[in-house]
């Protein structure tokens, strides 16, 4: 697949995406869309839920989240195109999968985007109690889309300093945690032990109920993991970065999850954080470096911001994606001077006002809902790119499709395990009354899928400019 025309101009109206994101953009990326406020806000939540039995849930997601995403390095190695995840349902499922796959993506960042710009407004609080949560939820979407529609360049220059923040922030509290674990260093440090994570009620202090119950909150945390296979359409060297940040990023997150939450329930009794705070905040109030609980502060705005980042990068490429196979109206099928699809991230943007209105009506129930309803797009996407993995198996073996050398342990039986437990998960979501109302709005969302591709005649034009 080789580098699209850099013509610019007029001529690159209606043109080409351009590979002009290098290999540590890419593994930022990756890494920062999965940091967000799921880790920084949403823990403090899930912690209440499980207790340190949150460990057993963040390991067992991180699991299914490994062969998802080494289902997917596969079939990017496959073919590494933009809004992968609806080309590969479309050619290995079904032209109504590809569709739906792509609309349900956009949908599930535009949602992701609405819950990390009320992340914003809430850790604006810690600082101006008294200024309204839908003031810098407004501001930081207007910021953001500028800087995505200005460059492709300039967002991922953005995205890794964003990313080096918070894999900087959360590696320097594990040093930092387990210093004062093993060396008892301050007042915090008298209490500070591993036995924390059993001495306050056990382990699971909720039974694997609790456990349970926390998966909503850890699948959201995990939500932009496969941001990968939308940045495959502008990578420079997609043969030789894909497979490393592929590998890389599961282990790292992995790492960053387990690690950062083990130090925090080791650092203090799971018991004593305020679920409606930021874990990492409330440490370091509590060693009493209230200079520091600032600076942290300000690097979970920063992550709440680089998530949101993402998404408005992603949902142009997946509307871009809809529309050069006919799918969503041709605006978003066009690129402008600097090769960027303008019209699909603005669109996203708008509909991301939604957010910005939930946070002026229901300030206190805007996170809930949206990261529950974003997960609806979530888990549909990972099943579709497990399901799209065995029909690319299966086209390999009939020899219709070439194998490549990235590919992923335990299938077919791993991809069927795997799609269990997302449905599993979608179930969990209708045993806590504050996660139910995902259950109600996916059923109004695939009818209007059903809708929408009935509308545009089912049919798929082959996608130009994707490569």
């Amino acid at each position: 697949m080789g580098p699209v025309s850099q013509s610019s101009g007029a001529a690159a109206e209606g043109g080409d995406l351009a590979r002009r994101l290098k290999s540590r953009h890419i593994h930022m990326i990756a890494i920062g869309g999965a940091i967000g406020v799921g880790l920084f806000l949403g823990s403090g939540k899930a912690i209440a839920k499980a207790g340190p039995g949150l460990l057993l849930s963040y390991a067992i997601g991180g699991i299914a989240i490994f062969f998802i995403m080494r289902a997917l390095g596969e079939l990017l190695l496959h073919k590494p195109v933009a809004g992968s995840f609806a080309t590969y349902a479309e050619e290995f499922v079904g032209p109504f999968a590809g569709f739906a796959t792509g609309w349900s993506y956009w949908f599930m960042w535009v949602v992701i985007g609405m819950a990390e710009i009320t992340a914003v407004g809430v850790y604006v609080h810690y600082w101006l109690p008294d200024v309204p949560q839908w003031i810098p939820a407004l501001a930081t979407l207007a910021v953001l889309t500028l800087v995505n529609i200005v460059a492709v360049r300039l967002f991922g220059e953005l995205e890794f300093w964003f990313a080096l923040i918070k894999v900087v922030t959360i590696v320097a509290l594990i040093l930092g945690g387990l210093a004062v674990i093993v060396f008892g260093i301050g007042d915090l440090g008298q209490g500070a032990s591993v036995s924390n994570l059993w001495s306050h009620g056990g382990f699971l202090p909720f039974g694997m109920l609790g456990a349970v119950l926390a998966l909503q909150m850890v699948m959201f945390a995990y939500q932009g993991v496969e941001l990968i296979g939308v940045t495959a359409g502008e990578a420079e060297d997609p043969a030789q970065v894909l497979p490393r940040a592929t590998n890389g990023i599961i282990w790292r997150i992995l790492i960053f999850y387990l690690g950062a939450l083990a130090v925090i329930m080791s650092l203090l009794p799971w018991t004593q954080l305020d679920p409606n705070a930021s874990p990492f905040v409330f440490v370091f109030d509590k060693l009493g470096l209230s200079a520091a609980a600032d600076v942290i502060n300000l690097v979970v705005i920063t992550a709440a911001a680089s998530s949101c980042n993402s998404g408005l990068f992603s949902n142009g490429r997946m509307l871009f994606t809809l529309a050069r196979s006919g799918q969503a109206p041709r605006a978003f099928g066009r690129v402008s001077r600097n090769h960027v699809p303008v019209a699909g991230i603005a669109a996203s943007a708008a509909v991301m006002l939604i957010g910005v209105g939930l946070n002026y009506v229901v300030p206190e129930e805007a996170f809930i809902w949206v990261t529950s309803i974003s997960l609806v797009g979530s888990l549909w996407t990972w099943g579709i790119i497990m399901i799209a993995h065995l029909g690319y198996r299966r086209a390999v073996a009939e020899g219709r499709s070439a194998a490549v050398g990235f590919r992923m342990p335990g299938a077919p039986a791993a991809n069927w395990l795997v799609v269990a437990f997302l449905v599993l998960v979608a179930v969990f979501l209708g045993f806590d009354p504050s996660t139910r109302v995902a259950l109600y709005v996916a059923p109004v969302w695939f009818a209007l899928l059903i809708v929408g591709y009935l509308l545009t005649g089912g049919r798929r034009r082959p996608a130009l400019g994707l490569s």
